[in-house]
């Protein structure tokens, strides 16, 4: 059973470490990548005894499955860089919100992540490749996609293999779609700007039938707010809004977490995805918590009902 919020174990018996992630799923097992934050919160600098709402970073796990309930760990397969502080991934920076994808024509898995400084003024993209989905993986370096700031990220491969970058530039304000090079290792060089100066992050994207779906959050820093989706008819536009997926209690902050991936099931009816979010704990952050919930799509309307407890039955008895 998934019990959204609860503290979730690996098969060592050790809290997953997985936040701000996404799920690759290839030749019949799940991949689940996000940051391990799996240290304590950092001292305030100036000596007041207080704690910064971030940890150094340790860099991205990895998590393998076949069934979505039991997660193997298979290691940190992008490490941070403890020795260099002008490096991307050195530990003092920001490497968050990590995702995956498989790339046919090169045989690569790539991973791109939002690379950042503590003050998040940087505001990069950064790319690793590896042969392997559990890694080790190289880091390629990072940049500014089209020129424009880049925060929160996430990437999503449509169904003919063209992928796309999805981020949050102009400090949040506005959402960027960008295609892919074929290699997935940068950006084609065009790109549209869609929900200006509405202010989202966290975005999550996936098609459904010949419709697409995206899922966003609001900014509030740490605290949680009510998400909202919008539908277009293709990757790039036009996207409309549609409002708040989310329905029960606690619906209006997003039952307390924030959007990070939709993940399709593999071998259930059409139309069996999961909502994937991070329930953050700022003071303790690698105490956050994920929540798992279930999706329902009818046309263009897509909610996500609250479940204290559930299982993927839930997809089977719509087949």
């Amino acid at each position: 059973m998934l019990e959204p919020g609860a503290i979730w174990l690996d098969t060592d018996g050790a809290p997953i470490q997985a936040h701000g992630g996404g799920v690759l799923y290839r030749n019949g097992t799940y991949y689940w990548y996000g940051e391990n934050k799996n240290a304590e919160n950092v001292a305030d600098p100036a000596g007041t005894g207080a704690f910064l709402d971030r940890v150094d970073v340790i860099g991205v796990s990895c998590y393998s499955s076949q069934d979505l309930l039991h997660w193997k760990n298979e290691g940190v397969v992008l490490p941070a860089v403890a020795d260099d502080p002008a490096q991307d991934l050195h530990s003092g920076k920001v490497a968050e919100r990590p995702k995956v994808l498989y790339n046919v024509q090169t045989g690569k898995y790539v991973l791109w992540l939002h690379i950042d400084t503590a003050d998040y003024k940087y505001a990069r993209t950064g790319v690793a490749v590896s042969d392997q989905p559990t890694g080790p993986f190289e880091y390629l370096g990072s940049f500014r996609p089209n020129g424009a700031e880049s925060r929160d990220m996430t990437l999503f491969q449509d169904e003919d293999g063209v992928a796309y970058l999805i981020y949050s530039a102009e400090w949040n304000a506005t959402t960027y779609i960008a295609p892919l090079t074929d290699d997935y290792l940068s950006t084609r060089g065009e790109f549209v700007r869609v929900f200006e100066q509405q202010y989202r992050e966290a975005p999550a994207v996936f098609k459904h039938e010949d419709q697409y779906f995206m899922v966003t959050s609001g900014c509030s820093g740490w605290a949680p707010n009510e998400a909202q989706y919008a539908v277009a008819p293709t990757v790039q536009r036009p996207w409309t809004v549609m409002g708040n997926p989310c329905v029960g209690p606690d619906a209006d902050k997003t039952f307390h977490a924030q959007s990070t991936f939709v993940l399709p099931v593999a071998g259930k009816a059409p139309g069996s995805f999961i909502f994937m979010a991070d329930r953050w704990n700022n003071k303790n952050l690698r105490d956050s918590r994920y929540v798992w919930l279930p999706m329902q799509i009818e046309d263009d309307r897509l909610t996500i009902h609250w479940r204290d407890r559930w299982d993927l039955s839930e997809f089977e008895q719509r087949l």
